[in-house]
């Protein structure tokens, strides 16, 4: 695949469809995307805080994933980062996995019923 930011149509990581939710997982499955996208979701930030809210990902890595995160109409500029319109409905979406994953991973570390 190319550097190119996956899009819908054509094939992407896991996928020879180009189905959207394909191109979707594929985009969101990048490293720090869904970590962009949750920070984001408190509202803008400007590169810097935004690269500290992330745990110091190196800036080359975060703006890489910020330019795909653009080009696929999630983040948008406007003097710092902040979520799109389409980004802020995506995470409505994302957001209950929170509590699943906590509640996932309780179960992980306990014993089997019976």
């Amino acid at each position: 695949m190319s550097d190119a930011p996956p899009l819908p149509g054509a094939p992407v990581r896991g996928s020879k469809s180009g189905k959207p939710i394909m191109a979707l997982f594929d985009l969101l499955g990048r490293n720090w995307a869904m970590g962009i996208l949750w920070q984001l979701s408190g509202g803008p930030l400007s590169f810097r805080a935004l690269q500290e809210a992330c745990g110091g990902v190196s800036p080359s890595v975060l703006n890489k994933r910020l330019k795909e995160l653009r080009a696929c109409g999630l983040v948008a500029q406007n003097g710092g980062y902040c979520l799109s319109a389409q980004g802020a409905e995506l995470f409505t979406l994302l957001k209950p996995f929170g509590p699943w994953a906590e509640k996932w991973a309780e179960g992980l570390h306990s014993p089997p019923p019976g």
